[in-house]
């Protein structure tokens, strides 16, 4: 049987390759050069740290990450030295649509902006930035997309440039890998220069990587009124991350906005799957059966009276109060990766059901094309 070092913290990974496999569960962070040497695969999360430091001399030939990002992973290392590896690309893409509707949700709602009157500029339009335009459209914002490295291979027809996009954004959403170099570099790619060239009160989102946007710059642009409000997910230096600007955003949560029950659920499944066509072992076709159901699984809406706005802004904060997160997080900023180990169960719109009352065909299309799948007019 081959042997497996997984992440302990992976969900509904346990007992599903025992069968066919040795499998030893460990932190991500304590899964080092030692643990690995008699290993053949590894399947793991950010946390660990794959580079030759902690790979040479290993048997390792294997390495399946259960995330979108695989900067944690030396890759040229990987390939010169014949280990196989894969990420998990989209399998988070819904969650983090519903975090970034369910900032919008909280915006509207708290602030009494309509959200129909704003553009929405969205950096990186892969597959987690194409969804977020999906649920923008859907919700009547206009939408603009800056994708360099698509707009090189399509055509600039769907894509704006960066300077564009910052003068004529109201809010501005990054959904990019962190590239530290070359011709797409990323790394502090929101900085004093782009945040002083923003239309007045823009709103910043990252939930990419803390790296994309310089956290310094961020504050002094908040302190200096270059920019509006701050949405932050994920940090420099995390789990060190910068107490002044926690302080100052609007919204800041720990590096959560992908840990949606859906979006682990579909890690694992393609982890499981990368390595079963990699060893021919008989679970190529796995899904979790497990997922636990949303507390509160029905939506009761009563339409009358109601914009449009205030019906989506229900039926997404239903789902997701993501200021929960951000109160368990600036109350305890210390617990950053506790709270990340222990994320609640989050299910995303389309676990729910949603009863419309005094609705009309056209909100519930809007409904459908938000994500919710199963929506009753009554």
């Amino acid at each position: 049987m081959i042997n497996i070092i997984a992440d302990n913290k992976i969900p509904f990974l346990e007992g599903v390759l025992e069968p066919y496999a040795n499998v030893t569960y460990l932190p991500g962070a304590k899964t080092d050069a030692n643990v690995v040497k008699n290993a053949d695969a590894l399947i793991t999360r950010t946390r660990t740290k794959c580079n030759s430091e902690n790979l040479k001399g290993s048997k390792v030939k294997m390495i399946a990450t259960a995330t979108i990002g695989f900067d944690h992973i030396d890759t040229n290392y990987c390939e010169k030295s014949g280990i196989e590896w894969t990420n998990a690309p989209g399998c988070n893409s819904g969650s983090v649509k519903q975090y970034v509707a369910a900032t919008l949700a909280t915006i509207a709602s708290q602030q009494n902006i309509d959200l129909e009157d704003k553009t929405l500029g969205i950096v990186g339009v892969g597959n987690v930035g194409s969804k977020v335009a999906d649920f923008a459209k859907a919700i009547g914002m206009k939408v603009l997309l800056n994708d360099p490295p698509r707009a090189e291979k399509e055509g600039n027809g769907n894509f704006v440039g960066l300077d564009e996009l910052i003068t004529k954004s109201d809010i501005i959403t990054f959904h990019v890998p962190l590239q530290r170099e070359g011709k797409y570099k990323t790394f502090h790619l929101g900085n004093t220069q782009l945040f002083s060239r923003c239309k007045k009160g823009v709103i910043i989102i990252n939930s990419s990587r803390g790296e994309v946007t310089n956290n310094n710059d961020l504050l002094v642009a908040l302190n200096n009124q270059l920019i509006g409000q701050v949405i932050l997910d994920v940090w420099e230096n995390e789990p060190d991350m910068n107490i002044d600007l926690l302080n100052k955003s609007f919204i800041a949560t720990p590096h959560i906005a992908g840990y949606s029950a859906d979006g682990k659920a579909n890690g694992t499944s393609m982890s499981v799957q990368a390595i079963s066509r990699s060893f021919d072992l008989p679970l190529k076709d796995w899904y979790p059966d497990n997922i636990p159901a949303p507390g509160n699984p029905t939506i009761h809406i009563d339409a009358y009276g109601l914009s449009h706005q205030d019906v989506w802004t229900k039926a997404v904060l239903h789902t997701y109060i993501i200021k929960e997160d951000d109160t368990r997080f600036r109350h305890h900023p210390e617990t950053f990766e506790q709270l990340r180990g222990s994320y609640p169960i989050r299910r995303e719109f389309q676990a729910y059901q949603v009863i419309l009352k005094n609705g009309t065909e056209e909100l519930k299309e809007m409904l459908n094309k938000i994500g919710f799948e199963h929506i009753e007019l009554v």
